[in-house]
């Protein structure tokens, strides 16, 4: 049973570290190596939310489909997991119908972080 474990825990400290990486809605391919996520069970609307605060990039799962928002502070982002509905304050404060191009990303396909 101990060399069982002990394998299984060699095998997991050799393994490649693989970031994941999703498409979005626009058809861009987002690495997400760079983000911090979180798994969200408490909105109907936003199952995951991913945050890169240095490149200030915004990835959610909206009812199953990710979107990316880019130039999102830091602050917006603390307000979106505080908020009581979730789902409400990304539709008032992000949801690129209500907010425009104002959270537009550029569409360069692959998007790599180092």
């Amino acid at each position: 049973m101990v060399r069982a474990l002990a394998i299984l825990l060699a095998q997991l400290m050799t393994a490649p570290v693989v970031s994941e990486t999703v498409e979005t809605t626009e058809r861009q391919f987002v690495d997400l190596g760079t983000f911090e996520c979180r798994d969200i069970n408490r909105s109907t609307v936003l199952q995951r939310v991913c945050y890169d605060r240095a490149q200030q990039d915004l990835v959610v799962a909206v009812r199953g489909a990710y979107q990316r928002y880019c130039g999102v502070a830091p602050d917006t982002v603390q307000r979106l997991l505080g908020a009581p509905s979730m789902g409400r304050f990304f539709d008032q404060n992000l949801k690129r119908e209500t907010r425009g191009v104002r959270y537009a990303c550029p569409a360069n396909g692959l998007v790599q972080r180092s």
